[in-house]
């Protein structure tokens, strides 16, 4: 069950340092990592494009509720303050899927709900596991093709950014 899939975004500041940031602070759970994206805002658009990335993380001493606290911890250190749902911030990290887990926990849903629409995290992820499924969706590969014109033309990936 430690094995997780982290969605990772910035739109305010130092974009890349923010997510730079979080990847060196998954530290050796970083199994895999995506190329950088640039997006459109997601829910609220008035607000800066945003850098994304995916990460694949495996750690037996992490469980859901670990992988959720080690990226509250990681937005903290970048100085996220939460003013506004979907509103900009230096650093989002979304537990999108653990292995073997599903919650309906308010705190933890899983996997993520907005995964099945959401170009910013499902292009990424496909770039390094193109056979990965979401429970209860498909895999991600037919989860991306069935995106939109317009939401695929909105992710913009960024070969001059590198993460760690």
């Amino acid at each position: 069950m430690p094995r997780a899939v982290l969605s990772l975004g910035s739109n305010l500041g130092d974009r890349i340092g923010y997510l730079r940031l979080a990847v060196a602070g998954l530290g050796n759970a970083v199994v895999a990592v995506s190329p950088v994206y640039e997006t459109a805002p997601w829910g609220v658009t008035d607000q800066p494009d945003f850098l994304n990335a995916v990460c694949v993380v495996d750690d037996p001493a992490r469980d859901e509720w670990g992988w959720l606290r080690s990226g509250q911890a990681l937005e903290r250190e970048a100085e996220r303050v939460r003013e506004q749902r979907w509103g900009p911030r230096t650093l989002d990290v979304d537990v999108v899927t653990v292995d073997g887990v599903r919650s309906d926990d308010p705190e933890l849903l899983l996997p993520h709900p907005g995964t099945p629409s959401r170009a910013s995290v499902l292009v990424p992820w496909y770039d390094i596991e193109p056979d990965a499924v979401l429970p209860g969706h498909g895999p991600i590969a037919e989860l991306v093709a069935a995106l939109s014109a317009d939401d695929v033309a909105n992710v913009h990936r960024r070969d001059d950014l590198r993460l760690p």
